[in-house]
């Protein structure tokens, strides 16, 4: 089985604990809003990253990111963007296995017309009262994608 690390809105911050969340995964994906270009790096020291340019991701470095990707991974096809609501401007490609999303801060799962949404939350500085969250995606060719959220303790 392969395990790959999601993660959203990190806003500059890469909170020691992702490292421990992510051991043995072999891909993070970034569903934007990173911050800075340290984040990526940081992460890319675990495994190999997919990232895409969330709204506050500006400068030079934010440059090299598009505002979609699609990555395959494994059997499965993963269309990624920062805000769902642009998915009406911004089509996934047919025959995705999942969305990945973030920008809300509100971690979300869930399944329409066989593709899984998963939005892992927000792992950076704590807003709006929320938990801070990512995911790891078990990708077994056997069974459906399955998505587990983790909750960080950090302040």
């Amino acid at each position: 089985m392969t395990k790959i690390g999601v993660i959203s809105d990190t806003h500059g911050l890469l909170r020691p604990e992702v490292e421990h969340c992510f051991a043995g995964v072999a891909h993070i994906i970034h569903a934007g809003d990173i911050g800075a270009e340290h984040v990526l790096e940081g992460l890319r020291r675990i495994a190999p990253v997919t990232a895409i340019r969330g709204n506050v991701d500006s400068g030079d470095w934010a440059r090299n990111y598009r505002d979609t990707e699609t990555v395959r991974l494994g059997r499965y096809i993963f269309y990624v963007l920062h805000d769902l609501n642009e998915l009406e401007s911004k089509p996934a490609p047919d025959g995705i296995d999942a969305v990945i999303y973030g920008h809300s801060h509100q971690a979300s799962i869930r399944t329409a017309d066989r593709v899984l949404y998963l939005n892992p939350g927000s792992a950076g500085p704590r807003r709006f009262k929320l938990p801070i969250t990512l995911a790891t995606l078990d990708l077994d060719d056997s069974t459906d994608l399955r998505p587990v959220l983790h909750t960080l303790a950090g302040a």
